[in-house]
Protein backbone atom coordinates (compact mmCIF):
# COMPACT_ATOMS: atom_id res chain seq x y z
CA UNK A 1 0.00 0.00 0.00
CA UNK A 2 1.49 3.12 -0.94
CA UNK A 3 2.18 6.20 1.38
CA UNK A 4 0.30 9.76 -0.07
CA UNK A 5 2.38 12.14 1.74
CA UNK A 6 0.02 15.07 2.97
CA UNK A 7 2.49 16.35 5.61
CA UNK A 8 1.93 17.72 9.25
CA UNK A 9 -0.33 21.20 10.21
CA UNK A 10 0.82 23.99 9.34
CA UNK A 11 0.82 25.55 13.22
CA UNK A 12 3.62 27.70 15.09
CA UNK A 13 5.13 26.58 18.22
CA UNK A 14 7.59 28.51 20.39
CA UNK A 15 9.27 27.96 23.51
CA UNK A 16 10.60 24.88 24.92
CA UNK A 17 13.46 23.46 26.95
CA UNK A 18 16.65 22.17 25.32
CA UNK A 19 16.43 18.50 24.88
CA UNK A 20 18.80 15.95 22.74
CA UNK A 21 17.42 15.01 19.02
CA UNK A 22 15.48 17.54 17.88
CA UNK A 23 13.56 19.14 20.55
CA UNK A 24 16.50 22.28 20.12
CA UNK A 25 15.58 26.20 21.50
CA UNK A 26 16.27 28.27 17.71
CA UNK A 27 18.78 29.86 20.07
CA UNK A 28 20.44 26.37 20.36
CA UNK A 29 20.23 26.18 16.31
CA UNK A 30 22.55 29.34 16.14
CA UNK A 31 25.27 27.63 18.63
CA UNK A 32 25.10 24.13 16.59
CA UNK A 33 25.81 26.10 13.53
CA UNK A 34 28.87 27.54 14.62
CA UNK A 35 30.26 23.96 15.67
CA UNK A 36 32.55 21.82 12.52
CA UNK A 37 31.07 18.85 11.35
CA UNK A 38 34.15 17.73 9.30
CA UNK A 39 37.66 18.05 9.88
CA UNK A 40 39.37 20.41 7.85
CA UNK A 41 39.42 18.55 4.05
CA UNK A 42 42.95 17.84 2.35
CA UNK A 43 45.15 18.57 -0.40
CA UNK A 44 42.99 19.34 -3.69
CA UNK A 45 43.27 17.36 -6.48
CA UNK A 46 41.78 17.96 -10.62
CA UNK A 47 38.93 16.08 -11.56
CA UNK A 48 36.55 17.12 -14.85
CA UNK A 49 37.22 20.62 -14.13
CA UNK A 50 36.16 20.58 -10.60
CA UNK A 51 38.62 20.92 -7.67
CA UNK A 52 38.21 17.35 -5.38
CA UNK A 53 39.03 17.35 -2.21
CA UNK A 54 39.34 14.80 0.38
CA UNK A 55 37.65 15.09 3.86
CA UNK A 56 37.05 13.26 6.69
CA UNK A 57 33.95 12.17 8.96
CA UNK A 58 32.47 10.00 11.49
CA UNK A 59 30.02 7.29 11.59
CA UNK A 60 28.28 5.02 14.34
CA UNK A 61 26.88 1.65 14.39
CA UNK A 62 23.82 1.09 15.86
CA UNK A 63 22.18 -2.76 17.08
CA UNK A 64 17.92 -2.92 17.19
CA UNK A 65 17.72 -1.63 20.53
CA UNK A 66 19.34 1.78 19.42
CA UNK A 67 22.62 1.19 21.49
CA UNK A 68 26.03 2.43 19.71
CA UNK A 69 28.20 -0.41 18.96
CA UNK A 70 30.63 0.79 17.34
CA UNK A 71 32.22 4.63 15.75
CA UNK A 72 34.82 4.79 13.39
CA UNK A 73 36.14 7.40 11.06
CA UNK A 74 36.05 7.36 7.14
CA UNK A 75 37.03 9.55 4.10
CA UNK A 76 35.41 10.59 0.93
CA UNK A 77 35.84 13.25 -1.87
CA UNK A 78 34.03 15.75 -2.68
CA UNK A 79 34.30 19.17 -4.61
CA UNK A 80 33.31 22.70 -2.82
CA UNK A 81 30.94 24.99 -5.46
CA UNK A 82 31.03 28.60 -4.31
CA UNK A 83 27.44 30.35 -4.45
CA UNK A 84 28.92 33.76 -3.20
CA UNK A 85 30.15 35.34 -0.20
CA UNK A 86 29.10 33.36 2.54
CA UNK A 87 27.48 30.36 1.10
CA UNK A 88 29.41 26.81 -0.58
CA UNK A 89 27.79 23.48 -1.80
CA UNK A 90 29.50 21.00 -1.06
CA UNK A 91 29.07 17.52 -3.83
CA UNK A 92 30.27 14.70 -2.65
CA UNK A 93 31.59 12.24 -5.45
CA UNK A 94 29.57 9.09 -5.37
CA UNK A 95 31.22 5.51 -6.89
CA UNK A 96 29.29 3.84 -9.49
CA UNK A 97 28.22 0.04 -8.38
CA UNK A 98 25.30 -2.61 -7.82
CA UNK A 99 23.28 -2.81 -4.59
CA UNK A 100 19.85 -4.42 -4.07
CA UNK A 101 17.16 -1.83 -4.16
CA UNK A 102 14.12 -2.02 -1.67
CA UNK A 103 13.08 -3.96 1.31
CA UNK A 104 12.22 -7.27 2.14
CA UNK A 105 8.80 -8.57 3.03
CA UNK A 106 10.12 -9.25 6.86
CA UNK A 107 12.07 -5.50 7.24
CA UNK A 108 9.78 -4.12 10.14
CA UNK A 109 7.77 -0.77 9.00
CA UNK A 110 8.20 -1.68 5.02
CA UNK A 111 5.10 -1.34 2.65
CA UNK A 112 4.64 -3.50 -0.43
CA UNK A 113 5.34 0.08 -2.59
CA UNK A 114 8.91 -1.01 -1.82
CA UNK A 115 8.80 -4.64 -3.37
CA UNK A 116 9.90 -6.11 -5.44
CA UNK A 117 13.43 -5.64 -4.66
CA UNK A 118 15.87 -5.78 -7.75
CA UNK A 119 19.23 -5.22 -8.24
CA UNK A 120 20.59 -2.04 -9.90
CA UNK A 121 23.61 -0.84 -11.28
CA UNK A 122 24.50 2.79 -10.34
CA UNK A 123 27.00 5.16 -12.73
CA UNK A 124 29.23 7.32 -10.37
CA UNK A 125 27.80 10.44 -9.73
CA UNK A 126 28.03 13.56 -6.88
CA UNK A 127 25.46 14.06 -4.51
CA UNK A 128 25.29 17.40 -2.08
CA UNK A 129 26.74 16.25 1.33
CA UNK A 130 23.78 18.09 3.05
CA UNK A 131 20.04 18.98 2.02
CA UNK A 132 19.81 22.68 0.59
CA UNK A 133 20.16 25.01 3.55
CA UNK A 134 18.64 28.35 3.67
CA UNK A 135 21.71 30.18 3.29
CA UNK A 136 21.91 27.99 -0.11
CA UNK A 137 19.32 29.12 -1.41
CA UNK A 138 18.99 32.54 -0.99
CA UNK A 139 22.58 33.00 -2.70
CA UNK A 140 20.96 31.21 -5.66
CA UNK A 141 17.34 32.58 -5.64
CA UNK A 142 17.64 35.90 -3.63
CA UNK A 143 14.70 35.58 -1.24
CA UNK A 144 13.51 32.37 1.11
CA UNK A 145 10.67 30.16 -0.43
CA UNK A 146 7.28 32.11 -0.42
CA UNK A 147 6.65 29.29 1.50
CA UNK A 148 8.75 29.06 4.40
CA UNK A 149 8.21 33.01 5.43
CA UNK A 150 5.11 32.11 7.59
CA UNK A 151 6.69 29.42 9.08
CA UNK A 152 7.65 30.27 13.38
CA UNK A 153 11.09 31.25 13.45
CA UNK A 154 12.44 28.34 15.23
CA UNK A 155 12.38 26.64 11.16
CA UNK A 156 14.26 29.59 10.16
CA UNK A 157 16.64 30.41 13.33
CA UNK A 158 20.11 29.52 11.22
CA UNK A 159 20.92 29.12 7.65
CA UNK A 160 22.24 25.91 8.20
CA UNK A 161 18.77 24.62 8.66
CA UNK A 162 17.28 22.66 5.43
CA UNK A 163 15.03 24.66 3.43
CA UNK A 164 11.39 23.40 3.30
CA UNK A 165 7.99 24.73 2.38
CA UNK A 166 9.37 23.73 -1.61
CA UNK A 167 7.41 22.14 -4.22
CA UNK A 168 8.68 19.94 -6.73
CA UNK A 169 8.74 22.53 -8.89
CA UNK A 170 10.41 25.03 -6.38
CA UNK A 171 13.80 22.23 -6.41
CA UNK A 172 13.97 22.12 -9.98
CA UNK A 173 13.78 25.88 -10.53
CA UNK A 174 16.37 25.81 -7.77
CA UNK A 175 18.77 23.48 -10.27
CA UNK A 176 17.88 25.16 -12.91
CA UNK A 177 19.37 28.42 -11.71
CA UNK A 178 22.42 27.14 -9.90
CA UNK A 179 23.14 25.24 -13.36
CA UNK A 180 22.61 28.70 -14.92
CA UNK A 181 25.12 30.20 -12.51
CA UNK A 182 27.57 27.45 -12.44
CA UNK A 183 27.59 26.11 -16.15
CA UNK A 184 27.24 22.87 -14.96
CA UNK A 185 24.06 20.09 -15.10
CA UNK A 186 22.60 20.31 -11.67
CA UNK A 187 19.85 17.91 -11.15
CA UNK A 188 17.22 15.81 -8.73
CA UNK A 189 18.68 12.74 -7.57
CA UNK A 190 16.90 9.73 -9.22
CA UNK A 191 15.54 7.73 -6.41
CA UNK A 192 17.84 5.06 -7.19
CA UNK A 193 20.30 6.99 -7.11
CA UNK A 194 19.24 7.99 -3.78
CA UNK A 195 18.61 4.51 -2.19
CA UNK A 196 22.07 3.56 -3.59
CA UNK A 197 23.80 7.20 -2.08
CA UNK A 198 21.68 6.74 0.98
CA UNK A 199 22.12 3.01 1.86
CA UNK A 200 26.05 3.51 0.87
CA UNK A 201 27.20 0.00 0.55
CA UNK A 202 24.61 -1.31 3.31
CA UNK A 203 21.94 -3.74 3.38
CA UNK A 204 20.55 -2.86 6.66
CA UNK A 205 17.32 -0.49 7.27
CA UNK A 206 19.34 2.31 7.72
CA UNK A 207 22.78 3.13 6.81
CA UNK A 208 23.36 3.28 10.77
CA UNK A 209 22.16 -0.20 11.53
CA UNK A 210 19.05 -2.13 12.86
CA UNK A 211 17.54 0.81 14.46
CA UNK A 212 18.07 5.06 15.04
CA UNK A 213 17.62 7.24 17.58
CA UNK A 214 17.48 10.90 18.12
CA UNK A 215 21.12 11.56 19.01
CA UNK A 216 22.11 10.38 15.35
CA UNK A 217 18.89 11.05 13.30
CA UNK A 218 16.55 14.03 13.54
CA UNK A 219 13.35 12.49 13.44
CA UNK A 220 10.00 11.73 15.56
CA UNK A 221 9.08 14.65 16.35
CA UNK A 222 5.41 14.02 16.23
CA UNK A 223 5.93 11.86 19.20
CA UNK A 224 8.04 15.13 21.07
CA UNK A 225 5.03 17.34 20.08
CA UNK A 226 2.79 14.88 21.94
CA UNK A 227 4.89 14.43 25.22
CA UNK A 228 4.94 18.39 25.13
CA UNK A 229 8.36 18.74 23.34
CA UNK A 230 8.85 21.46 20.23
CA UNK A 231 10.47 19.49 17.75
CA UNK A 232 11.91 21.22 14.84
CA UNK A 233 14.06 20.74 11.92
CA UNK A 234 18.18 20.87 12.95
CA UNK A 235 21.09 22.72 11.17
CA UNK A 236 22.74 20.30 8.42
CA UNK A 237 25.40 18.12 9.69
CA UNK A 238 24.88 18.77 13.25
CA UNK A 239 24.18 15.91 14.95
CA UNK A 240 27.70 14.81 13.46
CA UNK A 241 26.94 11.10 11.47
CA UNK A 242 27.58 10.64 8.46
CA UNK A 243 26.90 7.10 6.28
CA UNK A 244 29.90 5.68 5.06
CA UNK A 245 29.27 7.74 1.38
CA UNK A 246 30.42 10.86 4.13
CA UNK A 247 26.32 11.76 3.58
CA UNK A 248 24.37 13.54 5.92
CA UNK A 249 20.77 13.66 6.92
CA UNK A 250 19.86 11.07 4.55
CA UNK A 251 17.63 9.97 7.65
CA UNK A 252 15.37 12.47 8.64
CA UNK A 253 15.33 16.00 8.70
CA UNK A 254 13.13 16.68 5.81
CA UNK A 255 11.94 14.58 2.91
CA UNK A 256 13.93 15.00 -0.09
CA UNK A 257 12.53 15.35 -3.59
CA UNK A 258 13.44 12.95 -6.06
CA UNK A 259 13.10 12.92 -10.26
CA UNK A 260 10.93 9.78 -10.78
CA UNK A 261 7.36 9.66 -10.79
CA UNK A 262 5.51 7.69 -8.39
CA UNK A 263 4.55 3.53 -8.88
CA UNK A 264 3.00 1.82 -6.60
CA UNK A 265 5.32 -0.55 -6.68
CA UNK A 266 8.80 -1.42 -8.52
CA UNK A 267 7.20 -3.92 -11.11
CA UNK A 268 9.40 -3.11 -14.40
CA UNK A 269 11.50 -0.35 -12.38
CA UNK A 270 14.87 0.36 -14.12
CA UNK A 271 17.62 -1.69 -13.04
CA UNK A 272 20.43 1.06 -14.57
CA UNK A 273 19.92 3.91 -12.13
CA UNK A 274 17.74 6.40 -14.43
CA UNK A 275 14.85 8.45 -13.22
CA UNK A 276 11.55 6.69 -13.77
CA UNK A 277 9.39 8.87 -15.07
CA UNK A 278 5.76 8.38 -16.76
CA UNK A 279 3.66 11.25 -15.63
CA UNK A 280 4.46 15.40 -14.53
CA UNK A 281 1.93 15.00 -11.47
CA UNK A 282 3.59 13.03 -9.22
CA UNK A 283 6.94 12.72 -7.96
CA UNK A 284 8.65 10.67 -5.16
CA UNK A 285 9.89 11.49 -1.68
CA UNK A 286 12.54 10.10 0.71
CA UNK A 287 14.02 9.78 3.25
CA UNK A 288 11.37 10.90 6.32
CA UNK A 289 11.60 14.01 7.89
CA UNK A 290 11.95 15.72 11.39
CA UNK A 291 8.33 14.68 12.64
CA UNK A 292 8.59 11.08 11.05
CA UNK A 293 8.99 7.83 13.14
CA UNK A 294 11.46 6.03 12.40
CA UNK A 295 10.36 3.42 10.16
CA UNK A 296 9.27 6.03 7.55
CA UNK A 297 13.07 7.08 7.25
CA UNK A 298 14.71 3.86 6.52
CA UNK A 299 16.49 3.58 3.68
CA UNK A 300 13.62 1.91 1.27
CA UNK A 301 10.90 3.83 2.69
CA UNK A 302 9.32 6.04 0.11
CA UNK A 303 5.86 8.44 0.14
CA UNK A 304 3.89 10.00 -2.82
CA UNK A 305 4.43 13.33 -3.51
CA UNK A 306 1.26 14.69 -5.61
CA UNK A 307 1.15 17.83 -7.54
CA UNK A 308 4.22 18.83 -8.49
CA UNK A 309 3.81 22.82 -8.21
CA UNK A 310 1.92 22.69 -4.95
CA UNK A 311 3.05 20.51 -2.43
CA UNK A 312 4.76 22.62 -0.05
CA UNK A 313 5.21 21.07 3.44
CA UNK A 314 7.53 22.08 6.48
CA UNK A 315 8.77 18.48 6.25
CA UNK A 316 10.26 18.55 2.69
CA UNK A 317 13.06 19.75 1.39
CA UNK A 318 15.84 18.36 -0.99
CA UNK A 319 19.78 17.91 -2.20
CA UNK A 320 21.31 18.06 -5.44
CA UNK A 321 23.00 16.01 -7.93
CA UNK A 322 24.99 15.87 -10.62
CA UNK A 323 25.98 13.72 -13.38
CA UNK A 324 30.21 12.48 -13.14
CA UNK A 325 31.08 9.75 -15.69
CA UNK A 326 34.10 8.83 -13.56
CA UNK A 327 34.26 4.67 -12.52
CA UNK A 328 34.99 4.06 -8.95
CA UNK A 329 34.46 1.66 -6.60
CA UNK A 330 32.37 1.05 -4.56
CA UNK A 331 32.35 -0.82 -0.56
CA UNK A 332 30.80 -4.32 -1.13
CA UNK A 333 27.27 -4.75 1.24
CA UNK A 334 27.58 -5.89 4.36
Amino acid sequence: MSRRFKGVREKRRSGSSPARGTNIHSGDLRKITKKRTAPAERKATSHRGVALRAFAFETVTLDAGGRETGRRRGRATQFAERLGKRAILQMVQIPGGTFTMGAPANEAGSRDSERPQHVVTVPPFYLGRYPVTIGQWRAVMGVLPPGMKTLGKEFRASGRQPVMRVSCDDAEAFCSELSRKTRRDYRLPAEAEWEYACRAGTITPFAFGEAITRDVVSHDGEMQRLAGGHPVTVPVGSLGAANDFGLFDMHGNVWEWCRDSWHRDYQGAPIDGSAWRSDERTRVLRGGSWYSPAKLCRAASRALGRETNSVRSREIGFRVAMAAPSVLVAPRNR
